[in-house]
Order: C-alpha cells, then structure tokens, then sequence
C-alpha cells in the first residue's frame, strides 16, 4: 500500500507498537479469559484471583487511566505467568493438548502484557493523559470553570 504521493507509509517502530499495545484494553481482557477458561473448572482459588484484577485494569484503560492500567497489567501478568511457570511438567502425551495450548497461549499472552505494560507504565506522560481525559470528559467528571 502506497501513500498519496507513491511511497510507503511509515513503518512503525518497535516502542510505537509496545506502547499501542500497553495502553490497548484488550490485552488484559484476552488474558482474564484464557485464565478463566483454564481455573474455572474445576476451580482452583489462587489462578481465579487474577481475572478480576485484569478486568478492572481494562476498565481502567477504558476511563482514561492508561498508564495506571498499563502497570497494573503489567504487574498482575507477570505475576501470572511466574504462578503458571512453576507448575509441575506434563508427561509428554498430555503436553500436546488442547488445555497445554490454551496454558501456553495465556502464558505468552501474560509475557507480552508485562513486557508492553512495563514499558508503557515507565514512559508514560501523566500531564497528556490528563489533558486527554478533561478533553474526552467521558462521564461529566470534569466542570467547567466559566459556568
């Protein structure tokens, strides 16, 4: 695909694309549902304590508090994917399953989080985010000062 003159667009660099996906509220939702999926049943106590807190830290995102959210699922993913990687090994015919793909995927999933939250939390420019949020006012939150 070409831009309007002929050539390429730009290409997006590395820590655009860690950063798009630290502030993106999809990731930690992804991430509450393969946990969900693999502790549910039957119910394991410890791995279900992590889906609620990713689910607030999407809704987080959500209301505008990015690099908090971006923390916060990079803090609780990690934790995870360290809880998960302590696991006893399978025996090799149980290794190659559905559940082990599922484990693997929300493993890897958990490690992206991390690796992008970490990264968007430690960058994070607070001052824009709040001026981002007075902006969007998405719940009346903010008054304006000349009424």
């Amino acid at each position: 695909m070409t831009g309007p003159e002929g050539e390429d667009p730009p290409k997006k660099s590395i820590l655009s694309s860690l950063k798009a996906w630290g502030n993106n509220p999809l990731p930690p939702m992804g991430l509450a549902t393969l946990i969900t999926a693999l502790h549910f049943r039957p119910f394991q106590p410890l791995p279900m304590l992590f889906p609620p807190l990713l689910v607030f830290s999407s809704y987080l995102s959500l209301a505008g508090f990015k690099i908090d959210s971006a923390g916060m699922t990079a803090a609780w993913s990690g934790l995870y994917v360290l809880l998960a990687s302590r696991r006893r090994p399978m025996s090799l015919r149980n290794k190659f399953s559905i559940g082990g793909a599922v484990r693997l995927t929300a493993m890897g999933l958990g490690a992206a989080n991390c690796v992008a939250g970490g990264y968007t939390y430690a960058v994070g420019d607070r001052k824009a985010e709040e001026q981002e949020r007075r902006e969007l006012n998405r719940w009346g939150v903010y008054r304006d000062d000349d009424e």
